[in-house]
């Protein structure tokens, strides 16, 4: 039954309707293109002809626009706006207009996309209009066979059928059936087709009309350095609060306490004493919180031994048993070895928090120039990295050093968590 709706779809429809408004789209394009490149380009010896070309990569660039809407609308094909063309800096002016107009790949190539959109929406136009005209008008035969005894000599539709025998015609109750049948059958057929000839016009439309790989890689790097510097901000601000709250107040407590303890030293050796020895606690309090608070910058034991003690590190802080396998031959450079331990130790975190799992386990390994990392538990699942979690953030950080993150955790668990990091060699010190 769904192959039989697969003619009465909307997208069937929509990419149907793309197909027949290929042909004038491509003709308007094609004769702007031609024309006024050949036009602007027979008068570049004279001064008109570089800012004629501009303005006709101009009208290109717009043109590829509505190519664009026309994209969204019909193919459901969501294309980027390219990088506009910027003159250089410190240029202003019609002229600096013009050179940066005709230095910009997005103007070429929306004339490239002119120029080969012609022949391919020729292609699909006669397609569309062949196969969509014997489809419904077989497929409607029924209901207006009555017409042709009607209001010509003839019985229905036929094949010499001028008197001279030997014709043939659909006139009876048999025939048209089975002409409304092949109808059916035509557009069955051609529904896949017309998909097929759609993803060519998206492809094309992608290639030639959205931004460039370079530009989007470039947005791609901005983006992700925007997230690390996000990132590295909210760093800056916890580590100000944990020693705003945390080992600055037991400090300044511990100083008072001190102070005191110096006023009573000569009045009252006793209650000096017992001063001295909370703020000896104080003290080891401090230190602690130091120590926790450097653990969480950069721990000692990673900087030290490398990503497998350091793993087996928090591994033995978690509220569950884990199991820690690394292997790894050499260790990676020290920005990637940071990334892999603080996102494991997050990931248990997680585990300890949220799952309810009974034992859990950390795979460390290199795969070509990549460094795997692998958290697993067998709690109870439903974790998500696109709900605005913290698995969200970490996938962030990640991206930023075109890392991925990877959740598989189906309700019911077990959860798989899977970290791909690129492989960098370790400076010699």
């Amino acid at each position: 039954m769904t192959v039989l709706r697969l003619p009465f779809t909307a997208r069937t429809w929509r990419e149907g309707l793309y197909g027949l408004l290929n042909l004038p789209m491509a003709l308007i394009g094609f004769v702007v293109a031609v024309v006024g490149l050949s036009v602007s380009g027979g008068l570049l010896v004279t001064f008109v002809g570089l800012p004629l070309m501009a303005a006709v990569l101009l009208v290109l660039r717009l043109f590829g626009r509505l190519e664009r809407l026309r994209a969204r609308l019909l193919l459901r094909l969501d294309v980027a706006e390219p990088e506009p063309s910027r003159p250089r800096e410190g240029r202003r002016g019609p002229l600096a207009w013009t050179g940066a107009m005709l230095r910009s790949n997005v103007s070429w190539r929306s004339a490239a996309y002119a120029l080969l959109h012609l022949p391919w929406g020729v292609f699909t136009f006669a397609v569309v209009i062949a196969l969509w005209a014997a489809g419904w008008s077989l497929l409607t035969y029924p209901l207006w066979f009555w017409t042709i005894p009607t209001y010509t000599d003839e019985p229905g539709v036929g094949v010499n059928t001028d008197g001279q025998g030997g014709g043939w015609s659909w006139d009876g109750p048999l025939e048209v059936v089975m002409a409304a049948v092949l109808g059916l059958l035509v557009l069955i057929a051609a529904a896949p087709l017309i998909r097929g000839m759609a993803a060519v016009d998206r492809l094309l439309v992608s290639s030639l009309l959205g931004p460039s790989a370079a530009a989007t890689r470039m947005w791609q790097l901005e983006s992700d350095r925007s997230v690390v510097v996000d990132a590295s901000a909210a760093d800056l601000r916890r580590i100000e609060r944990d020693l705003h709250d945390g080992a600055q107040a037991r400090l300044v407590a511990l100083a008072m306490g001190l102070g005191m303890a110096k006023e009573k030293l000569t009045e009252d050796p006793a209650a000096a004493a017992r001063m001295v020895d909370e703020a000896h606690g104080e003290v080891k309090l401090a230190l602690r919180e130091l120590r926790d608070l450097a653990r969480g910058i950069h721990p000692a034991i990673l900087t030290d031994r490398g990503l497998g003690p350091a793993l087996s590190a928090v591994a033995s802080r978690c509220t569950v048993p884990v199991t820690v396998e690394v292997e790894l031959g050499s260790r990676p450079a020290e920005a990637i070895e940071g990334i892999a331990y603080f996102t494991a130790s997050e990931l248990l975190q997680n585990v300890s928090k949220h799952s309810g799992a009974r034992r859990a386990g950390i795979d460390l390994w290199r795969a070509g120039d990549r460094l795997m990392l692998q958290v697993t538990d067998d709690g109870r699942g439903g974790a998500d990295a696109t709900a605005g979690s913290g698995l969200a953030g970490l996938a962030e950080r990640l991206a930023a050093v075109d890392g991925l993150l990877a959740v598989h955790s189906p309700p019911g668990g077990p959860t798989t968590v899977t970290a791909e990091l690129p492989w960098r060699e370790r400076t010699a010190p």
